[in-house]
């Protein structure tokens, strides 16, 4: 189930994250040429943030299916929505030849990547963790976080090679395209390994006390409204980080300090292999010394280093680049290492995929999908960084106050809300 969790989300997230990338290089010229250069990179950074939008209808929508039908299902025809939307992508005609209806198409893929990975997500977390030693469910849950670096990874040196290896009008021609036809070829591989999983066990109990929720959404809003706003803050600090340092690290180096694609690059292709490592480490370590602890010290470390974060890319030496992104990538596994548990942990069994998937995916709207237009807009009004290391900061301390309020549950016996004998149906 592990293996299976991790190469979905690996290939969801590559998909998603190929998009942000592109975003950031080359959709402002080609999708946005009319429009002069930091106004179409601003362009393009809004269509990605359609699939933010997109994201909590996902989550809503297959949450509702995963926990009324069945975990195993949902999460193969989520993969098959992502990759397709994504294959797409690399097919699709720019402004160049077909206009104004370039980025409308765009956009439209866009959110179906969105809503893809809003249904993935949650799905693959509570498989995980549902499957897992009760006494691991930190590690367990982690293994499919592991996959946001793993496609960021993939990602990211899929076009460093391409960056490095054709020239810039072979690259804005045609060259981008092959990241994205390549999605249709390894979500055959995902699927592959998906079919062969097994039902969540607990899911199987919960339907054979005849007990599954009728309105997954509605019951969500009514049982758990504590749980859901707590994942949703404590979420927002850790996107707005983590979309600061991998992605609009890219705009900043390229744009602001002058240097080639391929710095920055670099930078986040080392950094997301270092949390190929430290995002499960963290979500273990969340076992033994509890989820809160673990989740803050990575908060804290984020916005120290935020504030140093800018004035070490300014210093235009790529060795210090990278060195820059690793270490804010590593604040950033300590979030979110133990952060799928933390957030799944707050929702009874019968709930628990659309509880988990609301709270991360509405979450999202606020932190990732605005982090980067936030960042681009601060930096021309102030004409200085600094600005985005208050915003990043100012995020990170409300994930610190959600934290406060919510409770420890790394210790239970068992995962909250697990529907046993004689319990009623909320698990309480």
């Amino acid at each position: 189930m592990i293996i299976a969790s991790l190469v979905g989300t690996s290939l969801e997230w590559y998909d998603f994250f190929l998009y942000a990338s592109a975003a950031a290089l080359v959709f402002g010229k080609l999708f946005f040429p009319s429009f002069e250069p930091v106004t179409g990179t601003l362009l393009a950074f809004t269509t990605y943030a359609v699939g933010f939008v997109a994201r909590p209808l996902g989550g809503i929508i297959f949450g509702h299916f995963g926990d009324r039908v069945g975990r195993k299902g949902v999460l193969v025809v989520t993969l098959l929505l992502m990759g397709g939307a994504t294959f797409l992508i690399g097919v699709l005609p720019t402004y160049a030849t077909i206009g104004a209806a370039a980025p409308i198409l765009l956009v439209t893929l866009r959110f179906v990547q969105g809503l893809g990975l809003g249904g993935e997500w949650g799905g693959a977390v509570v498989m995980s963790l549902e499957h897992g030693d009760p006494q691991r469910r930190g590690l367990s849950a982690s293994w499919p976080q592991v996959g946001v670096p793993a496609g960021n990874l993939l990602a990211s040196g899929v076009l460093w090679v391409l960056s490095a290896t054709l020239s810039e009008s072979s690259f804005l021609s045609w060259g981008w395209r092959l990241p994205f036809l390549l999605s249709g070829v390894l979500v055959l591989v995902g699927l592959w390994i998906r079919v062969a999983v097994t039902e969540s066990p607990a899911f199987a109990e919960v339907a054979a006390q005849g007990v599954k929720a009728k309105l997954p959404l509605l019951e969500v809003l009514r049982e758990h409204p504590r749980g859901l706003l707590v994942a949703m803050a404590a979420r927002i600090g850790t996107d707005v980080a983590f979309y600061t340092f991998s992605l609009y690290v890219l705009t900043y180096v390229t744009g602001t300090v002058g240097l080639p694609r391929t710095v920055a690059l670099t930078g986040v292709l080392v950094a997301s292999g270092l949390q190929l490592l430290l995002i499960p480490f963290f979500g273990g370590l969340s076992d033994r010394v509890g989820r809160r602890p673990v989740y803050a010290a990575g908060a804290i470390a984020a916005a120290v280093w935020s504030f140093a974060f800018f004035p070490l890319l300014d210093t235009g030496n790529t060795l210090v680049i990278v060195l820059t992104v690793v270490v804010a990538l590593a604040t950033h596994a300590a979030m979110y290492g133990p952060q799928a548990a933390f957030v799944a942990e707050m929702f009874s069994t019968r709930l628990r995929y659309s509880g988990a998937s609301m709270g991360y995916q509405i979450a999202g709207i606020f932190g990732g999908a605005l982090a980067p237009i936030i960042a681009i807009k601060l930096v021309a009004a102030t004409g200085s960084a600094f600005a985005v290391s208050v915003y990043v900061t100012a995020a990170l301390l409300l994930t610190l106050v959600a934290l406060a309020f919510a409770p420890e549950t790394s210790g239970a016996p068992s995962a909250p809300g697990v529907i046993r004998p004689g319990l009623s149906p909320t698990g309480r």
